[in-house]
């Protein structure tokens, strides 16, 4: 893929526009068109930034021309999420190269050709580091590394914000289906199972079946030996839980899910034994729900008792289709005693999200205290997800709409082509886009915020836990929620709020499912279903 756009040039070059004609991959000895970088002893260096237009996986092909000498010459390159992350050096603002190097010098052939890097990027900058020296770059393309794989899932509607939404969220996690289903594509190509959950829902909307979640899900039960905690946290081990019924229900794998009993039978067992006898959850391991409430230890424990309920309440479904009823009724009963203490959520929105989708306090309770205090205020990309169901269950719809907008839309207004990892409204005043370089007084968004893990140019910008307006787009907008096994059962209840429409279609075993909402003069919704032969619609 050739560059769109030079943003930024230094020291003697010329001819750098001929970067942005499609290449060929090929050196040759004509030597026309090629872009020339030179430096003199005492001069400044040669360098150039390039923009791809949109966030990739993948590497750099470099192809060279002929300059005198015949040696190879050493060039530094830098690969950026942002344009002002391929401007900086390692260390400057949280800089790194953890997981995957972004920032390094190499030796380009002369008349020849090059394969470069694997990380996550928009932006490369290369500089000619050696003194009284020319480098001849006839090509730089972008290689980009995906699965070749159809958008079977589709929404459009008549906000085009919505639908923007919808399609970044999809790509963020397409871009992280690599040989595994990846948190990011530059820092944490790692298989978080608790980020899995939300990157799932999607990869359900979108792509329908992909080997790559059973895949993702076997190695973190193979790298997890009882009584461990996958990732070393409790709440992720709950999440494979949830997901194995995620990945039933929409599969309808037996075969699957009964490769899976022992070790969920033991897990389970495991969990149960985490329950006090005042009712209350004690929980070990890393106790933790996402990075921004990490601080509010109340908030906490009140998620991590919501987090008992849903994957034990899950771990007896499993069970009974399983025909483990001795689990099943191990985990009911521990249930019922984890409803009898109901903490307080102390104003964290995640905790009273999920307080609320496991039943431990209405819905419209948690909705009217806390998740709608402030609009998309104290959202997270990871959680948001979980405050949007909640929101959905109190039948605040239109709320749930208004925070997709303000808080995921702000990150495309910002020049995002793939959500973040974490993003805070509170950093909007006086931001400068991500695809250009900041100008003097303006915040840098990448390199001037971030905590934890993801301080300044750390924070990953491809992180595909941030993607949950794609699944929840599609699951109460368009309406369709799977109720049986394989999807052989689907419910179909769209919620336009101020939308004059919307429609798209959902991947199942047996084929699309295709849906058309239209709001009419007087307010009342007409829906049109096509669905394949073996899927069954509830209205």
């Amino acid at each position: 893929m050739s560059p769109e756009r030079i943003l930024y040039t230094s020291g003697q070059i010329e001819n750098s526009k001929t970067l942005l004609k499609k290449g060929i991959g090929q050196a040759d000895l004509a030597n026309r068109d090629v872009c020339i970088l030179k430096r003199t002893v005492d001069g400044e260096k040669a360098s150039v930034l390039l923009d791809f237009g949109r966030e990739l996986h993948g590497g750099l092909e470099i192809v060279t021309g002929m300059w005198e000498g015949n040696k190879p010459v050493k060039v530094r390159i830098r690969f950026g999420e942002s344009a002002s992350e391929a401007m900086s050096s390692i260390g400057e603002k949280g800089a790194t190269n953890d997981h995957a190097l972004r920032d390094f010098t190499t030796l380009l052939p002369w008349l020849g050709k090059i394969q470069l890097g694997e990380t996550g990027f928009r932006f490369v900058r290369i500089d000619l580091e050696e003194e009284h020296a020319e480098l001849q770059l006839k090509e730089v393309r972008a290689i980009f590394t995906y699965q070749d794989i159809p958008y079977l899932g589709s929404f459009k509607s008549s906000d085009e914000r919505l639908n923007k939404i919808w399609e970044t969220g999809a790509y963020t996690v397409h871009l992280n289906m690599q040989e595994y289903l990846w948190d990011g594509i530059k820092r944490d190509r790692l298989v978080w199972v608790g980020d899995m959950h939300p990157e799932v829902a999607t990869i359900h909307s979108v792509f329908g079946f992909n080997e790559i979640i059973p895949k993702s899900l076997d190695l973190s039960k193979e790298t997890t030996p009882l009584p461990g905690w996958m990732n070393g946290i409790s709440t992720y081990s709950m999440w494979w839980v949830i997901l194995q019924r995620d990945w039933y229900m929409h599969q309808g794998d037996l075969a699957y899910l009964k490769q899976q009993q022992p070790y969920l039978s033991n897990l389970l067992k495991q969990i149960v034994t985490k329950v006090g006898e005042d009712n209350k959850e004690k929980l070990d391991g890393m106790r933790f729900l996402d990075w921004p409430s990490s601080e509010n230890q109340q908030g906490v424990h009140a998620g991590l008792q919501a987090m008992m309920i849903l994957s034990l309440r899950t771990g007896a479904e499993l069970s009974r289709i399983l025909g483990d009823d001795e689990t099943a009724e191990l985990c009911e009963k521990t249930v019922k005693k984890l409803q009898q203490y109901v903490p307080d959520p102390n104003g964290s929105k995640q905790a009273a999200a999920l307080m609320a989708l496991a039943d431990m306090m209405p819905a419209e309770q948690a909705n009217k205290e806390v998740l709608s205090l402030g609009g998309a205020k104290n959202f997270s990309t990871f959680y948001g997800y979980y405050m949007l169901q909640a929101m959905a269950k109190a039948g605040d719809y239109q709320g749930a709409l208004d925070n997709i907008r303000q808080y995921w839309g702000a990150m495309l207004d910002l020049g995002a082509t793939t959500f973040w990892e974490d993003f805070n409204l509170d950093w909007l005043p006086n931001a400068a886009r991500i695809d250009e370089l900041v100008p003097p007084g303006k915040k840098d968004v990448h390199g001037d915020y971030g905590a934890y893990c993801y301080e300044g140019f750390r924070h990953s910008l491809c992180h595909g836990w941030a993607s949950g307006p794609t699944a929840w787009l599609t699951e109460h907008v368009l309406g369709i929620k799977v109720l049986a096994a394989a999807c052989k059962e689907i419910k179909i209840e769209p919620h336009l709020g101020d939308l004059d429409f919307a429609e798209g279609t959902f991947p199942t075993p047996k084929g699309l499912v295709w849906v058309k909402h239209v709001k009419q003069p007087k307010g009342k919704v007409k829906t049109t279903v096509k669905a394949p032969k073996g899927v069954k619609i509830i209205r």
